[in-house]
């Protein structure tokens, strides 16, 4: 499993609505190369020397942008193990899946491709169920065809389900809370609804209800999920992120600071949420004319926001320190080159 997931991380999408880029690891492949093959017929050991030929094959075409090269690579592959039981039969369903996402982006219009490729992710997804990558690609995919329906389902699981790692889960909750912090906004953030008053001399929001009862209807329930799915996220938050603060990042490994990274990014996120839709719920308030709890919300919001302006801090050094050790990287690879192109 292990192995899987080292070779899935070097066929990540980098989000289609994150960077719009994807690309195959050569490390990744070449160690797929180097695996041993298992005591079996002679039928299947050609068939997994076969299918590792193609995945080879198929990272090259893809890389070259050839993606129906690599698509019937992939499908070869695939085909030679249909239930996913070998690495290689796993690896060629998301590689499959990966490139089918990838042409479906190039053509918005075959949306053939973006629902085969939902197929493919989902088996990689059945395989482990903590597989990131599957997970958005395929609630990615529900945006963009527009299956609102799906996209609330899979995510709705995805959160509730305690096999799921508890930084998976919270990240599930935040993306359910910030839909419902849009939601909110959208009632808020109004001309008919935020308005600029004078209050001591200085221009400030003064918010009203909006005309609509159902409107102000639909807002309170926005308000009332989305904080409640944003505490859930925050309530999931693991001791290493509540001590973030205290880390030295110059001691920390290559590895240690990656993955440092992606855990606080996950509740950096979270802590933004929580403090934009503890303001959405003193917007509620005012408009309500629940004055008191308008300003114990406000305090509320305000802590809430340095709380995240803490964390995004540490995180920002957490990446400086990543860049910095690239740069060194890169420095010394180029003397490399130079050294050796002078020889």
């Amino acid at each position: 499993m292990e192995l899987s997931r080292r070779l899935q991380d070097g066929f990540l999408i980098k989000g289609l609505t994150w960077s719009r880029k994807m690309r195959f690891s050569r490390l990744g492949i070449f160690a797929l190369l180097t695996l041993t093959v298992l005591v079996s017929a002679n039928c299947g050991q050609y068939n997994r020397i076969m299918s590792r030929k193609n995945l080879v094959d198929g990272s090259e075409a893809y890389k070259a942008r050839k993606f129906q090269v690599a698509e019937d690579l992939f499908r070869q592959a695939a085909a030679r193990d249909p239930e996913g039981a070998t690495v290689e039969g796993r690896t060629a369903q998301l590689f499959l899946a990966r490139t089918l996402h990838s042409t479906y982006i190039g053509n918005r219009q075959d949306k053939a491709k973006a629902e085969e490729a939902i197929r493919e992710y989902q088996k990689s997804l059945a395989v482990d169920k903590n597989d990131q990558s599957s997970y958005k690609a395929i609630a990615s995919l529900y945006e963009n065809l527009v299956r609102p329906d799906d996209w609330q389902k899979l995510v709705t699981e995805r959160a509730s389900n305690t096999q799921i790692e508890p930084q998976f889960r919270a990240e599930a909750l935040t993306s359910l809370a910030a839909k419902q912090n849009t939601c909110a906004n959208e009632v808020t953030d109004t001309e008919k609804t935020k308005k600029t008053v004078k209050k001591d001399g200085k221009d400030v929001f003064e918010f009203v209800k909006p005309e609509s009862g159902e409107e102000f209807e639909k807002l309170k329930a926005c308000v009332t999920e989305g904080n409640k799915f944003i505490e859930q996220a925050v309530g999931l938050e693991p001791e290493a992120v509540k001590n973030a603060k205290g880390l030295n990042v110059k001691t920390l490994s290559d590895e240690d600071l990656k993955k440092n990274n992606d855990l606080i990014k996950i509740f950096e996120s979270a802590r933004s949420y929580r403090a934009s839709l503890l303001g959405q719920a003193m917007r509620l308030a005012e408009m309500d004319g629940r004055t008191a709890d308008r300003d114990s919300l406000k305090t509320q919001a305000d802590q809430a926001k340095a709380q995240f302006i803490e964390l995004s801090d540490v995180n920002k050094g957490l990446q400086s320190e990543i860049e910095a050790r690239i740069a060194v990287q890169q420095e010394e690879a180029n003397a490399n080159t130079n050294a050796n192109s002078a020889k």
